[in-house]
């Protein structure tokens, strides 16, 4: 078996000498390394579905997308980049989480991603309920000042209270914003549709300063021209990049917790995520992945591990150690 680092560059087992239903299972297949010495990228599981509202089971979520992911190769014709081998990528492995206690595990959560942003390692997170957004943005922003924000989701996530309660994967923007991890101003959040429980939950965003572009708007737009409204409002600044997999439509990721119909396909959030490329990304995450609800040929496992690929090509594409747009 032949895997990183190779010349110093950690990269995935190679499939042409390894079966891909061999060894264990890490994103990718990519090393399970903790000693961040020449690391560029860091795949990081966040197994937590706490607060959960509706459908539990996205703690069991990075497992799911690791064992999708075999399929993954190393090049990207889509991005025009190899995602793996040019970059340094691991697999950094699980966050630790205490069952039952949302306070302890977003701190937990917060610690172990503390020494990859001190170290400016890109991290992809893999959840996960969207509470696991929260740690993520407060160890960024500890390295890197009030982040931008690009949030593909269903639903707007800026709830005050939700059953009364501070913390829960539909405040998770609100406690961001209120704790000044993000610029309101450099948040734009997309894919919006379904049900709310009142007229005013349609300017909730606007209300917290943020720009908001609805499914139903987001449909007539073209992927280039939703690039264009992010680059403007995000700017040059460090930004984060979260999905949320009831993004998509659940005909196509029906493993999730809140499902909300006649959404995008997988097609076109792939096409909005590669979009993206010119946004000083220095953290990225795709959440909400419920196996238990998945299809049986894990549809939306397969979907989050493509959609994090995407987000390593992203990384690879913005590199400054390589160069950006490098081949």
């Amino acid at each position: 078996m032949t895997s990183g680092p190779k010349d110093g560059v950690h990269q995935p087992w190679d499939a042409l000498d390894t079966p891909r239903f061999t060894g264990p299972r890490t994103f990718a297949r990519l090393p399970h390394v903790q000693d961040l010495t020449g690391v560029d990228v860091a795949v990081v599981g966040l197994p937590w579905d706490g607060s959960t509202t509706f459908r539990s089971g996205a703690r069991f979520g990075p497992e799911a997308i690791r064992s999708a992911s075999a399929m993954l190769r190393t090049y990207n014709p889509a991005q025009g980049v190899h995602a793996f081998g040019e970059l340094s990528c691991v697999d950094y492995g699980d966050a630790p989480t205490a069952p039952g206690y949302v306070v302890e595990s977003l701190d937990r959560i917060g610690e172990f991603l503390a020494p990859l942003a001190a170290a400016d390692v890109v991290t992809v997170g893999m959840g996960g309920d969207h509470l696991v957004t929260l740690p993520q943005l407060r160890a960024l922003a500890a390295r890197h000042g009030p982040l931008g924000l690009v949030h593909l989701d269903a639903h707007a996530d800026l709830w005050d209270r939700y059953n009364g309660l501070p913390y829960g994967h539909g405040t998770v923007l609100r406690r961001a914003i209120d704790e000044g991890l993000l610029e309101p101003a450099r948040v734009v959040q997309t894919g919006m549709r379904g049900s709310l429980y009142s007229r005013e939950d349609e300017r909730i965003a606007a209300a917290a300063g943020a720009t908001a572009i609805p499914w139903e708007e987001l449909a007539q737009m073209t992927p280039a021209e939703l690039a264009a409204v992010v680059r403007d409002r995000v700017g040059t600044g460090p930004a984060f990049l979260s999905l949320d997999v009831d993004f998509v439509d659940p005909a196509y990721c029906p493993g999730t917790g809140t499902p909300e119909v006649g959404g995008p396909t997988s097609h076109q959030a792939l096409q909005y995520v590669r979009a993206l490329s010119g946004v000083d990304f220095v953290g990225y995450d795709v959440v909400e992945v419920a196996p238990a609800y998945d299809s049986r040929g894990a549809l939306t496992a397969l979907f989050a591990a493509t959609a994090m690929f995407e987000m390593v090509s992203l990384a690879r594409r913005a590199s400054r150690r390589l160069g950006a747009d490098g081949y």
